[in-house]
């Protein structure tokens, strides 16, 4: 490999705080704030930041919200077609595990689209999807145990969802208060996204390369 090619982000171990929130997930969703903001560290690399990712957490489970803005082209979504849309994908590691490069059972991916469902495809949706090459997969997420909302607005989109802590085997926030965490944001105009180290590294599948997340009191 062309250690040129390496993004500086893997250089480093990262630990951020993930702050709580009550209630932490309505009907309108979790309505996080710019206090929720999780930090950029694709920043450090001198990119283009276009997307806003806001975190919170309780005994709940674990809520997002996703702001893009400055689109020139619509979205694009399908259900039938997931990882080619524009969406959120988050990674989560209730035991927060470094010392692995293969996924287990309390890895979890999800996929968040502010469209690409139901019969006109514009609803959101949400979706567990198997991590490649884990070891051992997770028990399966019932689909109750997810929600997401969307807005979309004429130069992006506002995504909001929400994991619930009963899908998310090894969630004890008071014994275990560090979780693994990756998210990739894709958009079809702007690209990709990712809070731990992009491409070439295997961001999607090495929990290994995910940050800590401190859930703070």
């Amino acid at each position: 490999m062309d250690t040129r090619l390496i993004p500086e982000r893997f250089l480093f171990r990262f630990l951020l705080p993930c702050r709580r929130r009550r209630p932490l997930w309505t009907r309108q969703g979790s309505q996080l704030d710019e206090s929720y903001r999780i930090f950029p560290l694709a920043l450090l690399e001198g990119q283009r930041i276009w997307a806003d990712f806001r975190m919170a957490w309780d005994e709940q489970g674990l809520a997002f919200c996703l702001l893009v803005q400055g689109k020139k082209q619509p979205v694009w979504c399908r259900a039938g077609r997931p990882e080619d849309s524009d969406s959120l994908q988050v990674w989560i590691d209730t035991r927060d595990v470094h010392s692995v490069h293969r996924a287990g059972r309390f890895c979890y991916r999800f996929l968040f689209m502010p469209a690409g469902g139901g019969p006109r495809l514009s609803e959101p949706t949400a979706l567990w999807l198997p991590i490649e090459r884990a070891r051992e997969q997770p028990r399966p997420v019932a689909s109750d145990s997810l929600h997401v909302l969307a807005r979309l607005k004429p130069d992006g989109y506002v995504l909001e969802a929400f994991v619930s802590a009963e899908a998310l085997s090894g969630f004890d926030p008071l014994e275990q208060p560090r979780i693994g965490f990756n998210y990739a944001v894709w958009d079809r105009e702007f690209g990709l996204l990712t809070l731990s180290p992009g491409p070439p590294m295997p961001y999607a599948e090495d929990p290994s390369l995910w940050v800590s997340l401190e859930l703070m009191p």
